[in-house]
C-alpha cells in the first residue's frame, strides 16, 4: 500500500523519526553499545569489539534489502544479526562469532524501539511545551474579553475567552507531566531477559547492563530477567489521553471559527520559505483541524490494542510482542501529528473579541432580566477574569521547560 495514505497525515519529522533507516541505526547502536560493554568486562578481546563498533554504521548496510528480508521472513533481527556477522567477517573472523552475543532478538528489538521512540517524544514534547506557551499567552492577554459559554442541549452562560484558553492548558500542563513520568519509566534498556543470557553473562550482567544503559542513554532495567511491558503500555495510555485534550481544543476552534460563530480566526501567517523551492502557504486551519481529528479517532483503538496484549501467558507469547511491534509506530506517529498540529492552531490564533460581544449581546436581547442577573451578571464577568489570572499564575509555575530550552 502506498505510504501516501498515512504520510499526508503525518509530519516530515515523525516520518523521518520512524523510517527504516533509523530502526536500523538504532538497531546497530545497540549492538555496538552490546560489544563495547562486554569488551570492558572482559567477555571478549578489544580487538573484536572494536571491529563489531567499527562497522556497525548504518551507511555500511544496504536498508532496504534489509526491510525486505525482514518482510520474507517476517522477523526484524534476524536479517540485520546476519549481515552485521557477514559484514564484521570482512574485517575479522573471530569478532563475527561474538556479534550479538549472550543476546535475544527482542532485547535487541525492544530497546531500538525504546530509542525510537524517545526520539519522537522529543518532537511532542517541544510542540507540546509551545501549544501550553501559547494557550497560556492567549489565556492572559483576553482575560477580561468576555464571550458566550456554551454546552451543548443547555442554556449559555458568560466566560471569557482567557478563562477558556486557560481551561484547554490545564490538561495540557497534567498530561506533560505524566508523560515525561512515564517515559521515564518506560525507555529503558532490555536487556539480561532470559536465563540464557544471565548464564553466558558469567555474574558480569549488571555491570553490562550498566555499561549500555549509559552509552544509550536509556534507564537501566529494575531488575534482571523482567520481561513486562506494562510501563511501556502505560506511557501508550498517557499518550491517549493527550491525544484526547488535545483533539477537545482543536474541535472547539473548528467549532468556534465557522462561519456563523466567527469567534476565531487564524492569523495572516508569512509564506513557508522552502530553500531551493517555491514559497508555500501555511497550512489551512480547516486542514489543521482534520488532521487532529484523524488522530484523535485513531489513538483510543491503538491503546486499546496495546492494553489488550498484557494478557498473555508463558511471558512474551507468540503474537503480542509483535503485535505491539505494530501498533507503536502508528500511535507515535498519530500523537506527534495531532500535536504538532494543536501547536501550530494556537500559535496563529487570533480572538475576535468584538464577534464574541456580538453573539453574546444577541443571546442577552431575547432574555428576562432575572436570566440576565442570573447568567450574565458583571460579577460572573469579573469572576471569569479573576479566575483566569489565578489559573495562568498557577499554571505557569507547573509547566515544566521545553526540551529546547
Amino acid at each position: 500500500m502506498s505510504s501516501l495514505f498515512e504520510r499526508f497525515l503525518s509530519t516530515p519529522e515523525v516520518t523521518e523519526a520512524l523510517s527504516d533507516r533509523a530502526v536500523i541505526e538504532a538497531m546497530l547502536r545497540f549492538e555496538a553499545a552490546l560489544a563495547h560493554a562486554q569488551a570492558s568486562v572482559g567477555l571478549m578481546p578489544q580487538a573484536a569489539a572494536q571491529s563489531i563498533i567499527g562497522t556497525c554504521k548504518v551507511e555500511l548496510f544496504d536498508v532496504p534489502k534489509l526491510v525486505r528480508e525482514s518482510a520474507r521472513i517476517r522477523c526484524l533481527a534476524t536479517p540485520l544479526v546476519s549481515n552485521l556477522r557477514e559484514t564484521v567477517a570482512l574485517f575479522n573472523q573471530e569478532a563475527s562469532g561474538l556479534v550479538h552475543f549472550g543476546c535475544s532478538d527482542q532485547e535487541l528489538v525492544d530497546t531500538a524501539l525504546a530509542l525510537v521512540m524517545r526520539d519522537v517524544l522529543k518532537l511532542i514534547e517541544a510542540d507540546l511545551a509551545q501549544t501550553i506557551q501559547a494557550l497560556l499567552a492567549l489565556a492572559a492577554q483576553h482575560a477580561d474579553d468576555a464571550m458566550l459559554s456554551r454546552s451543548p442541549l443547555q442554556t449559555s452562560t458568560l466566560t471569557s475567552f482567557g478563562l477558556t484558553c486557560s481551561q484547554w492548558a490545564a490538561p495540557l500542563v497534567r498530561s506533560q507531566q505524566r508523560l515525561q513520568t512515564a517515559a521515564a519509566r518506560a525507555l529503558r534498556l532490555r536487556f539480561g531477559s532470559t536465563v540464557v543470557t544471565l548464564a553466558v553473562m558469567h555474574d558480569k550482567n549488571p555491570q553490562v547492563m550498566a555499561l549500555m544503559a549509559t552509552d544509550l542513554q536509556l534507564q537501566a532495567p529494575v531488575f534482571d530477567g523482567n520481561t513486562a511491558h506494562d510501563e511501556t503500555v502505560a506511557l501508550a495510555c498517557e499518550l491517549g489521553l493527550l491525544v484526547g485534550n488535545l483533539g477537545k481544543i482543536a474541535f472547539e476552534i473548528a467549532h468556534l471559527s465557522q462561519f456563523e460563530m466567527g469567534e476565531l480566526t487564524p492569523q495572516a501567517a508569512a509564506m513557508v520559505q522552502v530553500p531551493g523551492a517555491k514559497p508555500v502557504p501555511p497550512i489551512a486551519t480547516a486542514i489543521l483541524c482534520m488532521v487532529a481529528q484523524v488522530a484523535a479517532q485513531r489513538v483510543p483503538q491503538q491503546v486499546a490494542v496495546l492494553l489488550a496484549t498484557l494478557s498473555q501467558e508463558h511471558g512474551n507469547t507468540l503474537g503480542n510482542w509483535q503485535t505491539q511491534l505494530a501498533q507503536w509506530p502508528a500511535l507515535l506517529a498519530a500523537s506527534q501529528s495531532i500535536t504538532r498540529a494543536v501547536a501550530q492552531l494556537v500559535t496563529g490564533l487570533h480572538a475576535d473579541t468584538q464577534r464574541m460581544r456580538s453573539n453574546l449581546d444577541a443571546v442577552r436581547a431575547g432574555l428576562s432580566a432575572k436570566e440576565l442577573k442570573a447568567r450574565f451578571s458583571t460579577e460572573l464577568a469579573h469572576h471569569a477574569s479573576a479566575l483566569t489570572r489565578t489559573q495562568v499564575k498557577a499554571l505557569l509555575a507547573l509547566q515544566t521547560p521545553s526540551p529546547q530550552d
